[in-house]
């Protein structure tokens, strides 16, 4: 693994920003809020992975016959 895959892809990356957040301030509720909203990221991901593994399985499949 290079030292760079660690970087963001770029300047704005959403998810450096992110972590970058000073969450000091927010009340427990908006903290509730953003770790609810998070964990519906997570499950988003988590959907998209297994729909890509999934499809990749089913390509290899076809082209390995």
């Amino acid at each position: 693994m290079e030292i760079d895959d660690n970087l963001p892809l770029r300047r704005d990356d959403p998810l450096n920003n992110l972590v970058k957040q000073d969450i000091d301030a927010l009340s427990v509720a908006e903290l509730e809020t953003r770790i609810a909203a998070l964990k519906a990221e997570i499950a988003r991901c988590e959907g998209k992975i297994a729909f890509a593994s999934k499809h990749r399985s089913v390509a290899d499949a076809l082209f390995k016959k």
